[in-house]
């Protein structure tokens, strides 16, 4: 995100260049997808980022700790938001994992049995 916010500024065609590698990508995962709220600047770009994956069939995986209701807060500006999140589940499968067990605890608990 860093990269694209400063590229964005750039005269060079940098931010259309990272635009294009990101489409051209078969999958794209997100992984820690909105741990951290967005500022209103990196929820635009993320915007197009996800508008011009979606325009060109290709896929995304959001992995993300938080249920789906928290991402709506998390992106931000609600226009924004809005748009984002209705890119993201028009076509979405929804594969929520429910553990009583965290990893850590998991693979301790695994060591403790031997």
């Amino acid at each position: 995100m860093e990269e694209f916010k400063l590229a964005k500024y750039q005269a060079d065609g940098i931010y259309l260049r990272l635009m294009k590698k990101l489409v051209k990508i078969d999958l794209l995962i997100l992984d820690e997808w909105l741990l951290y709220p967005l500022e209103n600047e990196e929820a635009a770009i993320l915007l197009e980022i996800i508008n011009a994956r979606h325009e060109a069939q290709k896929s995304n995986i959001y992995c993300s700790q938080l249920n789906i209701s928290g991402w709506y807060e998390n992106l931000g500006n609600d226009t924004v938001a809005e748009a984002i999140m209705e890119r993201i589940i028009h076509n979405a499968y929804d594969i929520e994992l429910d553990g009583k067990m965290s990893m850590r605890e998991k693979l301790s608990f695994k060591q403790t049995e031997r």
